[in-house]
């Protein structure tokens, strides 16, 4: 059994993962803004830790992450003013990263996008820059740092049902739905091969197991 901290825990990927490492017997720490947001966590299989990591320092993410084995990235700011996503995407994020060394949690799976890469191609003038930069920036922090890390890449998530197969080789926006990104990252969390990974993927035909221990995937941003 393994103790995974997950940030950004009532997220729609975050119930989905929580309920997924219930089901394996592993324990999920979903962490939380909202106290009421407390009955979701447990209903999906979660234990509910209130802190909000806008405001939380280093210190205090890592007293919340102290005795996990893994820590999952999935929380963002879901649009809204430029500030408050380079708070949340940007700036949490990287205290999180800190906080896991300082509490040492070596592994650490953070929810990214397909395109985050610094050729993203995001005019500075269009509302969606501050997420793609505020995304690179903690990429980059993550992958600066001595953690043992995953960065998940996944296209344009819908609400569809799981179907437990990608490609890590998507086409255009890649869709995906977000309950087969919280089985990537349930599949990261057990699979060594993806340590040190960048991993864009979308809706394909591939079992996710099988497409993720896929070493042919290359930590710069690009898909083999």
């Amino acid at each position: 059994m393994q103790h995974i901290v997950i940030i950004g825990g009532h997220g729609k990927v975050a119930l989905h993962l929580a309920r997924l490492l219930a089901d394996r017997g592993d324990e999920a720490t979903s962490v939380i803004r909202d106290a009421g947001q407390s009955g979701d966590i447990e209903q999906a299989g979660g234990t509910p830790l209130v802190l909000d990591v806008e405001k939380a320092d280093v210190d205090e993410m890592a007293e919340a992450f102290s005795g996990a084995d893994a820590i999952v990235w999935s929380a963002g700011a879901g649009g809204g003013s430029a500030e408050r996503t380079y708070a949340v995407d940007r700036d949490a994020a990287q205290r999180a990263i800190d906080a896991a060394a300082k509490a040492g949690v070596r592994r650490f799976v953070l929810v990214s996008w397909i395109g985050s890469t610094p050729d993203h191609g995001i005019d500075p003038d269009d509302a969606f820059f501050a997420y793609a930069d505020a995304k690179l920036a903690a990429d980059d922090h993550l992958r600066a740092s001595e953690l043992d890390w995953t960065i998940l890449g996944p296209g344009t998530l819908t609400l569809d049902p799981p179907t437990g197969r990608i490609t890590t080789a998507p086409q255009g926006e890649g869709e995906v739905s977000r309950a087969d990104v919280a089985a990537v990252a349930a599949a990261a969390l057990v699979q060594p091969t993806t340590i040190g990974r960048f991993i864009r993927f979308g809706a394909g035909e591939t079992l996710i197991a099988e497409a993720i221990a896929d070493t042919a995937i290359r930590t710069t941003g690009e898909n083999a």
